[in-house]
């Protein structure tokens, strides 16, 4: 086997390969090392560089192996961990010049959980500054390039984790998500991946000094972005299991009980005031039909409180930033990170006060209606964007750009506000005029249902394929 042909392998390939002997782990990271070098100098994906931690570990793994201790889950997958989120020795500078010598003095629960696994993580990724674009530019680091073009933007926070996974840079990819930041690269590359509901993956960083606002806390998420949908019911079980360092983690197990059949998804084309582009409209058909030959029922609904909650929640989420990290975006953020903080401001304006208060508990009004709403449809089929995804610094350019880039993700950030999963997969290559895009849909779950919502990605994808297959095509 090549090394063109072991960088090409699945997360459960590779497992399947290195735990039969097939493949040691230092020919997976070998492999996956070289792709880095052959790929990422003209996407700027990975920004800081593990390879000598990488080669001294996968070979620490072979040897265990080799004098029969058992392998884990993960064992010789190469993964990449996002730069915001403590690697042991590494920065965590999310894409601020200020934090570039914060060298984190110990793992994050992920971090932790992915080696102790079996992982070997080879780069961490590039994230716009403090997270919070849907695009993937900084000072310190630079632009990330999407591996299908310059036409397109990588998307964001997670940019730099969804142009690495799909160009073959590792086989999983490490992500967070507080408003679309997982799902938005996802669809950005033709990545899959599954926002995990709130309490599911443990976090903290040890290098933070401060703990974040309660809106973070319970917006936020850690993930992973794939190439197949397989590859997360094989990883997510491992980065779900507990942490002490997160009080608040629930410890579920990842397979949930089975639902009486057929599963009722709910399925709908509303993108409010935003208009439905035909290849989005296209992407849920050709999803809607994958699940009814998988044995779903398929029903059109009008979801509750869809667009109020997405604008109270993006609006209490600015309240929030704007009290407890606003001094911070305006100290230490270049200016066109503080003029897309207007924007925000401008568009979603900021709650405050008792207002603030009123609307953070008005969450759980809206958690409630979806709770008892999913009772009867535990899948939603949905649109993650109305339109195709936006071109590079689409934000930067005034009004008109933050709408089309985040004031239309309102089936994105209505989910975090909830705190509820939601899976984005691909279903096809659209020929746009700017040039190939993945298109993409979304599948919501009922609360600690992750499982679900990779099973629907699983049978959207034994219809649609993977789009890394014609990626790679492309890219040669």
């Amino acid at each position: 086997m090549t090394n063109t042909d072991v960088w090409r392998l699945s997360a459960t390939e590779t497992v399947a390969h290195t735990t039969a002997g097939d493949l040691t782990a230092e020919n997976t990271v070998a492999a996956a090392l070289d792709r880095m070098d052959a790929v990422n100098p003209d996407l700027n994906a990975v920004v800081d560089f593990c390879t000598q931690d990488a080669q001294t570990r996968a070979r620490a793994l072979d040897k265990a192996r080799s004098s029969g201790a058992p392998t884990g889950p993960l064992h010789g997958v190469p993964v990449t961990i996002k730069i915001n989120v403590d690697q042991t020795g590494y920065a965590s500078s999310n894409g601020v010049v200020a934090l570039k010598d914060l060298i984190a003095p110990a793992d994050a629960p992920i971090v932790a959980r992915l080696q102790e696994a079996g992982a070997v993580i080879i780069g961490r990724t590039n994230t716009p500054e403090f997270s919070f674009r849907a695009d993937t530019d900084n000072p310190l680091h630079g632009r990330t390039h999407n591996p299908w073009g310059r036409h397109v933007s990588p998307g964001g926070s997670s940019g730099g984790a969804g142009s690495a996974v799909m160009a073959g840079i590792g086989a999983l990819a490490h992500g967070n998500d507080i408003g679309g930041s997982l799902r938005f690269p996802a669809a950005a590359n033709g990545a899959v991946t599954v926002k995990p509901g709130l309490g599911r993956v443990a976090a903290w960083n040890p290098s933070q000094t401060a703990e974040r606002g309660l809106l973070a806390q319970s917006m936020s998420v850690q993930g992973l972005l794939a190439r197949s949908a397989q590859d997360l019911h094989l990883s997510m079980p491992t980065i779900v299991q507990p942490d002490a360092r997160d009080p608040f983690h629930a410890p579920l197990p990842w397979r949930g009980p089975a639902l009486d059949g057929p599963i009722k998804v709910g399925l709908t084309k509303n993108t409010y005031e935003f208009d439905l582009h035909p290849e989005v409209s296209r992407a849920l058909d050709i999803a809607r039909d994958a699940l009814v030959d998988a044995g779903y029922q398929i029903e059109e609904i009008d979801p509750p409180h869809l667009r109020d909650c997405g604008m109270d929640g993006y609006r209490a989420l600015m309240g929030e930033v704007l009290a407890m990290m606003g001094e911070s975006v305006r100290q230490h953020g270049s200016p066109t990170i503080n003029a897309i903080f207007d924007e925000y401001f401008d568009q979603f304006t900021p709650y405050k006060d008792t207002e603030l208060l009123n609307m953070m508990a008005k969450r759980s009004f809206y958690a409630r209606e979806w709770s008892v709403f999913q009772q009867e449809y535990p899948l939603v089929l949905c649109p993650f964007l109305p339109q195709p995804f936006f071109a590079p610094d689409r934000d930067t350019q005034g009004p008109e750009g933050v709408r089309e880039v985040l004031g239309s993700a309102l089936w994105s950030y209505s989910m975090n506000f909830m705190g509820l999963p939601a899976a984005c997969v691909p279903t096809h290559v659209a020929e746009l005029p700017q040039g190939p895009q993945s298109m993409n849909v979304q599948i919501v779950a009922r609360r600690w249902r992750e499982d679900l919502a990779v099973d629907a990605a699983i049978a959207i994808e034994a219809r649609a394929g993977r789009m890394c297959d014609a990626l790679w095509q492309r890219m040669a």
